[in-house]
């Protein structure tokens, strides 16, 4: 299996489905296979965040030369700020060999897919609408209108889920960490990643059938 290049993996589901708790539970449990893409964006840094670690801290006349140099794999703006995920850094961990993450939403999904087709897409769900419902409510950390945004947002999501290769359901969190990262390992036995070595074994064939 083709092991020395890294899959990109885009991770995206509704708000309160623990799609962040799994990532980071996956770059816990296996640090030497994964790592998570950090963006860029033009906010400052909030206390104890640090440039290359949780952001890539630009300004924003350096974050539109990015675009215009088409740096940048995706790119949004939220509450008058830019966020973009970098290809340079993308391309360089890939190259590493580790399986990288991207945590967006869906429209930043698909432009990820259009500019690296082997993206593999995961969407994370809990197992019903009422348990997204019990789990906002349970944060204590927001009024009941937010909540209700936020399930209205949901809905919207919803409609882009067939656009994703795997419909992941958090129920269990370990279990779900598990298959996760069993989903994203079984891709690296796909026929269609593993063209080289393919060619490699069919030239050796070719060489036993000939008599060589």
């Amino acid at each position: 299996m083709d092991r020395e290049k890294g899959i990109l993996t885009v991770v995206s589901g509704f708000s309160g489905s623990g799609k962040g708790t799994i990532m980071n539970r996956l770059l816990e449990e296996h640090p030497d296979t994964y790592a998570l893409s950090i963006s860029a964006t033009t906010r400052a840094p909030r206390p104890g965040e640090r440039h290359g670690k949780e952001y890539f801290f630009v300004s924003k006349e350096e974050f539109e030369s990015m675009i215009d140099r088409q740096e940048l794999i995706e790119y949004a703006q939220y509450v008058n700020h830019f966020y973009g995920t970098p290809k340079e850094y993308v391309s360089q961990q890939l190259g590493l060999g580790k399986d990288v993450i991207l945590e967006i939403e869906i429209q930043g999904a698909l432009k990820v897919k259009e500019a690296f087709p082997d993206t593999l897409l995961l969407f994370v769900t809990p197992p019903s609408a009422e348990e997204l419902k019990r789990r906002l409510l349970g944060r204590g950390t927001e009024e009941a209108s937010v909540v209700a945004s936020r399930l209205g947002r949901a809905w919207q999501e919803a409609q882009g889920v067939e656009a994703y290769d795997y419909l992941v359901v958090n129920d269990q969190l370990e279990e779900c960490v598990q298959e996760v990262h069993g989903i994203i390992q079984n891709e690296h036995a796909r026929v269609a990643r593993n063209g080289s070595l393919i060619e490699t074994i069919r030239a050796g064939l070719l060489a036993f059938a000939k008599g060589e």
